[in-house]
């Protein structure tokens, strides 16, 4: 009897102390988990609710941003610069809130823009040089890297800097190949996360899917240098500068106009594949392997301009929701991350011209209200009790599919060829 009593006192006592032993920390997450993998949806965010960046989003804005898109799923930001305070707010957002509640997951991609000498300024800008400012601005990434290395797990050196139509401030493969290599080094020395990953983010034609005039030897060794390749593709901007793909064929010109407009969305997404295809057969011509995902594809919802009733007929609510379910399904089934652009509306963008198409890009609008793309997250209620700017996430036309199929148009056809 009194081993029995001896064995039950030695296991309430071993039972105790493994109660009290405390849990081993679980590993932290890497890019490399995180990239690529559908768990950890992504998008471009951009909290700026005025029509000028003056007015920086506050902490509290940038908290109820962050719930919101926690929501959604999302659990990875894109940002495009340091230059300004929302980035350095929205990592002290992040924090706090997983201070709060340490299941709380949010992630950034952060941006370090780039620019040529004489950029956004009355100068001709000199594309051969680089701005004096790239190196604070590298600079102030690396602090933040450092300062928040739990959130921070990429660094993305420039945004569209290297491509030639980004007339106002592009430069060559060198200089950003300059700026990864000393990240890079950086990690070497041990001054960062030999887990972070270096990146640029750019036109899919930047990273030589496109014309051959880009097919460098810096823009090789760039390839070689970052960990992973961000690459951009838009086919709705497509639809005004390239629209052979978008245009109705003759062969479906007598089909209702429901079969047309998604025949078209699927040409979309064919397009967007193809370019993706295209910078991986570039790459791979190079002997190289490493991943590639999408740091930028989107659709606007509204365009008083190229995409609009008297252009390209692309943009509405419809078809921006639709091009997001496809390219959704295509990346996550694909292993693919796709950083979508964007979150919210932001009217800064195009401040002057209220529906120009740039200011409409966000999945939710400047009222609060979910756009098409959101509408069965709103059905689900996954945003009961969340708010922006004190309104409830609420539905685009009152949730009247109808009313919003009312100011859908059908791509433009293509012009029939006659014999004689």
């Amino acid at each position: 009897m009194l081993k029995q009593i001896k064995f039950i006192i030695l296991s309430i006592v071993l039972l105790m102390l493994g109660c009290n032993e405390k849990p081993k920390a679980e590993k932290e997450l890497t890019a490399a988990d995180i990239l690529g993998n559908p768990d950890y949806l992504a998008i471009s965010y951009g909290g700026y609710r005025q029509k000028s960046r003056d007015i920086q989003p506050t902490i509290s804005e940038l908290k109820d941003d962050m719930k919101i898109l926690s929501a959604m799923g999302i659990k990875i930001l894109r940002t495009y610069n340091v230059q300004l305070q929302q980035a350095p707010n929205l990592l002290k957002a992040i924090r706090e809130l997983k201070t709060e509640d340490p299941s709380f997951e949010m992630y950034v991609m952060l941006g370090a823009w780039i620019d040529c000498k004489n950029a956004w300024t009355d100068l001709e800008p000199d594309h051969e040089i680089e701005s004096e400012q790239n190196a604070e601005e590298i600079d102030r990434a690396v602090a933040l890297a450092k300062a928040y290395p739990d959130i921070v797990k990429i660094i993305a050196v420039g945004n569209e800097a290297m491509v030639n139509w980004a007339t106002s401030y592009f430069v060559r493969p060198r200089v950003i190949l300059k700026w990864v290599n000393h990240l890079q080094e950086l990690k070497t020395k041990g001054e960062l996360s030999k887990d972070l990953w270096i990146t640029s983010s750019d036109d899919f034609s930047s990273w030589g899917g496109g014309d051959t005039s880009y097919h460098t030897e810096d823009l090789n060794k760039l390839i070689k240098a970052v960990d992973y390749i961000s690459m951009h593709t838009y086919p709705m901007h497509n639809s005004h500068y390239n629209p052979q793909f978008w245009h109705v064929p003759e062969e479906e010109q007598n089909l209702q106009d429901s079969v047309k407009i998604e025949a078209a969305m699927q040409r979309a997404l064919l397009f967007s594949q193809k370019q993706y295809d295209s910078v991986t057969n570039y790459m791979t011509q190079l002997g190289i392997k490493k991943p590639i995902h999408i740091g930028e594809t989107g659709w606007s919802t509204v365009s008083n301009g190229h995409y609009g009733k008297e252009g390209s007929r692309a943009t509405d609510e419809y078809k921006s929701g639709r091009y997001h379910e496809l390219m959704r399904a295509w990346t996550n089934k694909a292993g693919i991350s796709c950083f979508y652009f964007e979150a919210f509306d932001e009217q800064w963008k195009d401040a002057a011209n209220a529906f120009g198409s740039e200011n409409h890009f966000g999945l939710i609008n400047l009222n609060g209200q979910a756009k098409y793309a959101l509408w069965d997250l709103v059905d689900k209620g996954v945003f009961k009790g969340l708010t922006r700017d004190g309104k409830p996430i609420t539905k685009t036309y009152s949730g009247n599919k109808k009313m919003l199929m009312e100011e859908v148009l059908v791509p433009p056809h293509k012009e029939i060829s006659v014999s004689h």
